[in-house]
């Protein structure tokens, strides 16, 4: 089964990045430039993962993980950011962020990342099903 993940940014380009690296796995990425276009397609869409950077052109990763909490289906948020340090991951994984992702991407990175979050929310799923 493809996992589907949404990635907002207000950059469309790395958005095609992000899909080129990813084509190989069964994943597919959606986009949204904004949070705004963000908001409508989690009221539309269930994903296994979000993928946001920091600072939106209308909002910031913290609006997102608000958002991710929001929709009926658990949804894990990784944050991604160019000038990413110690502090900043701490303090995302704190607030519930599931991992933080450094740009420019590592290809490796980005695969084992995501794979992990969409593997996460498929198994929490399935045990609330058995339950």
């Amino acid at each position: 089964m493809r996992s589907r993940i949404l990635f907002i940014s207000g950059r469309f380009d790395d958005a095609r990045r992000l899909s080129r690296m990813l084509h190989a796995i069964p994943v597919a990425v959606e986009y949204a430039g904004s949070l705004q276009q963000a908001r409508i397609l989690l009221q539309q869409n269930q994903y296994d993962a979000i993928l946001t950077e920091a600072e939106l052109p209308d909002g910031k990763w913290l609006d997102v993980l608000n958002l991710a909490r929001e929709v009926p289906h658990r949804t894990e948020v990784i944050v991604t950011e160019a000038h990413a340090d110690a502090r900043f991951w701490a303090e995302a994984l704190n607030l519930g962020a599931y991992d933080l992702l450094a740009q420019p991407f590592y290809e490796p990175e980005v695969r084992r990342i995501l794979r992990n979050a969409c593997a996460r929310r498929s198994n929490l799923t399935a045990t609330m099903s058995a339950v």
